[in-house]
């Protein structure tokens, strides 16, 4: 039987009627559990949640009702269907109160058994699913994007959609937003997130040597090529190739690439051998694509095979909400690297933030901040710290490009102590969770989530083997 089928734990000490019960949903699609006393039906709720409860009121050991209301208490995401003997009002009242979705009372027939198990399962389902949405719309970080502005929930949700599939992204951007960080969140997304991941900037490269950079060469094909050397293309074989500053290529090499995007097969210089490459394409560009199209520098047939799924990413003046988000994590992280003892930002400064057009996105605020930390002390950035333009000054740019310098970019050495977000909150939760002594509400509640939220993830967690 299939493990994704939902689980249904049968709590009823009367084995005779938990064998009609099963009989009853021997044909449906559930995986079903059976104990016979109120302790085990706890142990169990806390072990393994399953999707439903087939709850008796009238146990031996444990009343009924109160593990309906440790169901209730723990925000166990389980929906119960209580059964009962009586027909009694207060005890059907009681029941929903404490969560029930259901009262059965006995003897009843198997169709009101099934119905009644499969609205309740039904009504779950949609609960966990308005949970999710909600848990989505408050993420505040994914994969090193910092923000919870709606420009920004929408890339989360845009990156969810596009990542697993393989048809090529083109991202857009102004400089400074992130697009390099854009596609590595896409890969480490995606279904190749085992495989390598090679970003080449067409715009860092002189073009001479651009060609031998994406396609690799072979000894003796130009001056200077004394070995073999294998390009960005086979280096993100089973992988994700990034392709930042495309606009950038000469139109002959333009051709070249179409071709690889075309066939998949590559050729490197100075060989006759086609090589056949696994390869997902994903490209930027800070210009307007279609207008590079427009004015003869970019060919149309590689911008519409390459223009499959589009995404923008927002600048930093559309994204108001992050900005004391964004400026308060680059001041903690540059605090600690520069041994200063920053904390905040005052009123007053982060009224400068807000009011600023920040031309250069969020790789200029990062310069700025680092600019703070360096020069600067103290427990507040005050507005009298910050660097020009942000103070009225002049020579802004000159006195940010060497901080800029010094932040570097994704996979610099400054970033290598950055791990996977999904593993710094699994093992968040799971310390919680420890020093609670296992008390996932309390955790829950000292997370600021809700323990729904807490049981959905360690069950995802338990269905991945980690």
């Amino acid at each position: 039987m299939s493990s994704t089928q939902p689980s249904v734990l049968i709590v009823e000490d009367s084995r005779a009627l938990a064998e009609v019960y099963r009989g009853y949903l021997s044909g449906e699609p559930y995986r079903l559990r059976h104990v016979t006393d109120g302790r085990s039906a706890l142990a169990e709720l806390d072990k393994e949640p399953p999707a439903a409860l087939l709850l008796n009121l009238g146990l031996p050991d444990v009343d009924g009702m109160t593990i309906l209301r440790h169901v209730h208490e723990r925000q166990i995401p389980t929906a119960v269907v209580v059964i009962a003997a009586s027909n009694r009002v207060d005890v059907a009242l009681d029941a929903m109160r404490y969560g029930a979705c259901d009262f059965i009372e006995q003897p009843f027939g198997a169709k009101r058994i099934k119905v009644t198990l499969r609205n309740a399962l039904d009504r779950q389902r949609l609960t966990s699913l308005v949970e999710r949405i909600r848990d989505d719309f408050q993420r505040d970080h994914y994969h090193g994007f910092i923000g919870s502005s709606l420009p920004l929930q929408t890339l989360y949700r845009i990156i969810d959609s596009a990542a697993p599939s393989r048809a090529t992204i083109f991202i857009t951007g102004e400089s400074g937003t992130g697009k390099e960080l854009c596609a590595e969140a896409i890969h480490r997304q995606s279904q190749r997130r085992d495989g390598p991941f090679v970003p080449l900037n067409c715009g860092a490269i002189p073009r001479d040597l651009m060609e031998s950079e994406i396609f690799g060469h072979v000894r003796g094909a130009f001056t200077g090529a004394t070995r073999d050397r294998v390009g960005a293309a086979e280096q993100a074989h089973a992988g994700t190739l990034f392709l930042d500053e495309i606009a950038e290529l000469d139109l002959d090499l333009q051709t070249k690439l179409l071709r690889f995007v075309q066939t998949g097969c590559i050729q490197r210089v100075g060989s006759t051998k086609l090589v056949k490459m696994d390869v997902r394409f994903i490209c930027a560009t800070n210009r307007d694509p279609q207008q590079e199209v427009a004015e003869g520098r970019f060919r149309e047939d590689l911008y519409y095979r390459l223009h499959v799924i589009p995404i923008h990413l927002p600048p930093l003046r559309d994204r108001l909400d992050d900005i004391p988000i964004l400026a308060n994590h680059f001041l903690r992280k540059f605090a600690a690297e520069e041994g200063k003892g920053f904390r905040a930002l005052t009123p007053e400064a982060e009224a400068v933030f807000l009011e600023y057009d920040w031309p250069g996105n969020v790789r200029q605020l990062q310069n700025v901040i680092r600019n703070v930390a360096v020069l600067c002390d103290g427990e507040q950035v005050t507005r009298e710290m910050l660097p020009p333009p942000l103070n009225g000054g002049v020579g802004g740019a000159e006195r940010l490009a060497p901080a800029g310098d010094r932040a570097g970019k994704p996979g610099d050495d400054g970033a290598r102590g950055i791990r996977p977000l999904h593993l710094v909150e699994k093992e968040a939760i799971e310390r919680a969770i420890s020093l609670c002594d296992g008390n996932i509400p309390r955790a829950a509640a000292l997370l600021e989530v809700s323990p729904s939220t807490l049981y959905r993830k360690r069950q995802a967690w338990g269905s991945q083997g980690d």
